[in-house]
């Protein structure tokens, strides 16, 4: 069972994943070490797990491959699956079309 610390009391040497990264930084495969818990108002408290900051691994740089599988993946994501536009904003997934096409109910008759 892991240690759990109320919010701003966990010892030095430990980090959540965001604080690791900050660092420049990953858990690199190690467990969870504690937790911190935030309590708030009429809802359960907020849980960050903490990794071990002196075990921690350096992240892995980014690729030219990996940076061309990003940009696919954002253009993906801003063209449309009706019109086949590609547009200067991200298309919402609850809708799967743009606004243009959301907009103009006969044109997806068509």
């Amino acid at each position: 069972m892991t240690t759990r610390y109320s919010w701003r009391l966990a010892p030095d040497g430990l980090a959540t994943r965001r604080q690791l990264r900050a660092l420049g930084l990953r858990p690199g495969g190690q467990e969870v070490v504690a937790q911190v818990e935030r309590p708030r108002r009429r809802r359960s408290p907020l849980i960050a797990y903490l990794y071990r900051v002196d075990l921690a691994v350096p992240v892995r740089p980014m690729t030219p491959g990996r940076w061309a599988a990003l940009a696919l993946a954002d253009a993906a994501r801003r063209r449309c699956a009706v019109c086949r536009d590609h547009l200067p904003y991200v298309i919402p997934t609850s809708r799967g079309m743009c606004n243009a096409c959301h907009d103009c109910p006969e044109q997806l008759a068509a």
